[in-house]
């Protein structure tokens, strides 16, 4: 799997586990929906780390705890 694929799974996961929507999100996130949804889409290849880092805080995690998830195991090169 990608890295924006692992990225992308792990926000929906946390979404679902969370339940709250994509734009509930973005807006505790402080990122616009429409850069969340390019990333869920796959339309942002390489995510930003501060992107990535804020919406962590939606979530109220930390970074490493988004990235200590099975789906980031086996990252292919881009």
């Amino acid at each position: 799997m990608k890295l924006n694929e692992a990225i992308s799974k792990r926000i929906l996961n946390l979404c679902h586990k969370n339940n709250i929507t994509v734009n509930k999100l973005a807006m505790r996130s402080g990122v616009y929906q429409s850069t969340v949804n390019n990333i869920l889409l796959g339309f942002s290849n390489n995510p930003r780390i501060l992107t990535i880092y804020r919406i962590c805080q939606g979530f109220d995690i930390t970074i490493d705890e988004f990235f200590k998830d099975e789906l980031f195991s086996d990252i292919e090169d881009e």
